[in-house]
């Protein structure tokens, strides 16, 4: 976890132990984007000299912190759905699209060398497959030397995005996990053991023979992890990358999603990753810091309009310029002050 340490050190970190400012921002959520918010935010400090200090708590907790008012913005990889929004006086939008990947330790496979299907990984996070050595996986990797080895499950154990992006997939793929286990940021495991984060997911599957975790993908990559191909909706192989989530969010149409509540996973199209979703912002429509409000909006305008590269390095997917022009929008038409003016404008 080097990278993400040289990250926290040089922006988080740093902004969380200066002294409060007004132009501090504050958040909190989901892992998933931290890879790419530790970098936006060290690159912000430095051009802008505002920080932002995000907590990397999971969506559950980012969640509950922008509904009690103690963060300026919430993030979480599940998008809340239109009528919870408005009962919490929120507005969401979303940054970047990534997705998640199955990693696993086993000795002598490398990236892409195995491959699941939705069903088979399903039994495997169900309990009912132990053995990799098992029919079932060996039946979609014929030439694979499979290990006589028991099976070890990672999964989260805190409110998580990752874990419903994860669960959402599983549960459109296998009616038995979806009336046993069900999708959502947390969930009652049938089996496996539990880890805090992205991050301590990571770990764990790194550091135990046999395991099989959930991560997003920035997550697997800087940490070299061994990731699983997965066979998609069209029957077709395909390996994680930037170019497989893009795909499966070809098909989203953000403009006329209602509170840009979009899920991407398993979608259509031979080169799309089954497992993929984006990323969400939750903020007041009337926040009780407009100031604190007002800077984390230009702190994202910032991000969609210099922080596609960086993103792109981590392999997540910029949003189009169209959403992003759609989003910016709806910033200025809904989210304002006491006195109703708006936060935001596109002369900020």
């Amino acid at each position: 976890m080097n990278f993400l340490k040289s990250l926290v050190a040089a922006g988080l970190v740093a902004a969380s132990t200066l002294p409060v400012r007004a132009l501090d921002i504050s958040g909190a959520g989901a892992t998933f984007p931290y890879p790419i918010y530790a970098k936006w935010a060290d690159a912000y400090k430095k051009e802008t000299g505002n920080g932002m200090n995000y907590q990397s708590i999971g969506s559950g907790g980012g969640i509950k912190q922008i509904q009690s008012k103690t963060v300026t913005f919430g993030a979480s990889d599940m998008p809340l759905k239109p009528e919870d929004l408005t009962k919490s006086g929120l507005v969401q939008f979303p940054t970047v699209v990534g997705g998640d990947v199955p990693v696993v330790n086993l000795e002598g496979v490398k990236p892409g060398d195995l491959k699941l299907d939705g069903v088979t990984l399903a039994k495997i996070f169900l309990g009912d497959i132990k053995s990799w050595d098992d029919e079932a996986i060996a039946k979609l990797n014929p030439s694979a030397k499979l290990p006589k080895h028991a099976i070890v499950v990672v999964h989260r154990s805190d409110g998580s995005g990752t874990t419903f992006i994860w669960t959402d997939y599983l549960s459109k793929v296998s009616a038995d996990w979806k009336s046993k286990v069900g999708a959502n940021t947390s969930v009652e495991w049938p089996a496996g053991i539990g880890a805090k984060g992205n991050e301590g997911v990571a770990n764990n599957v790194a550091n135990t023979k046999g395991a099989i975790g959930y991560v997003e993908y920035a997550y697997a990559k800087q940490n070299k992890m061994t990731s699983v191909s997965m066979i998609n909706k069209d029957g077709k192989a395909v390996e994680p990358s930037a170019a497989a989530f893009q795909a499966a969010a070809a098909n989203a149409d953000w403009e006329k999603a209602d509170h840009y509540y979009v899920i991407l996973t398993d979608q259509p199209g031979a080169t799309s990753w089954p497992i993929a979703g984006a990323t969400f912002i939750l903020i007041h429509t009337q926040p009780q810091d407009p100031a604190a409000a007002t800077e984390a909006l230009k702190f994202f305008a910032w991000a969609y309009k210099k922080g596609s590269k960086m993103a792109e390095e981590l392999d997540y997917v910029p949003m189009p310029d169209k959403v992003v022009t759609a989003i910016q929008k709806m910033w200025t038409a809904e989210i304002k002050d006491g006195s109703g003016k708006p936060l935001f404008s596109a002369s900020n």
